[in-house]
């Protein structure tokens, strides 16, 4: 469980083809990783991803086809830098919201401008997740956890704080860049009662 407030900047420094998966090292820069064992969730861009080897200063993790398929991941090269974020314990302050670490579909930038000292930001999520995104409700894009302030259709606007562009890699963004997006965990659940419900009384 992760919470969408992102710890450090990471970078991608080797990438190996494995069989038809990916084998990822990533350097985990100002992330402290002296707690961190093997079999550790870590967020990678909203991935969970599992350390399969620890380093100096960073982890392995294996991607697989199905992750590779539903992700960011495939993008990826090295030197692409990719937000992290270690999996919360039970002490850990709750700053944003739930995440779950699994990607409900790719959506892609389609605007950005300055707003005086913060960015606009819009995004077209894939159609099958609009019903999720609600004005003033919380999503994550790229591990990030966000407010959405505007939503119409498919398309959903963001206002990107200075702090949050200095501090995630939102500033690396262009029209086009694609990005995981994991919708609010509640309203997946609330579909699955109805869903449930109607079931029942049907």
């Amino acid at each position: 469980m992760f919470t969408g407030i992102i710890s450090a900047i990471g970078e991608i420094v080797k990438l190996e083809e494995k069989q038809g998966d990916v084998r990822l090292s990533i350097a985990t820069g100002d992330l402290g990783i002296e707690d961190v064992r093997l079999g550790d969730s870590i967020a990678c861009n909203g991935v969970c991803l599992t350390a399969v080897e620890i380093m100096e200063k960073g982890f392995v993790a294996d991607v697989s086809v199905e992750t590779l398929s539903l992700t960011s991941i495939g993008d990826w090269k090295t030197a692409s830098r990719i937000n992290l974020e270690k999996a919360m314990r039970a002490s850990d302050r709750f700053g944003g919201h739930i995440v779950s670490g699994h990607i409900d579909g790719l959506g892609e930038v389609v605007f950005l401008h300055e707003d005086a000292r913060s960015w606009r930001l819009r995004i077209k999520a894939p159609a099958e997740l609009a019903k999720y995104i609600a004005q003033k409700g919380s999503i994550t894009v790229d591990g990030t956890s966000l407010t959405v302030n505007a939503v119409e259709g498919a398309e959903f606007e963001l206002n990107i704080v200075p702090h949050t562009m200095l501090h995630t890699i939102m500033g690396d963004y262009q029209v086009g860049t694609r990005v995981n997006l994991e919708v609010d965990l509640v309203a997946r659940y609330l579909e699955r009662l109805l869903v449930v419900d109607k079931a029942v009384d049907s």
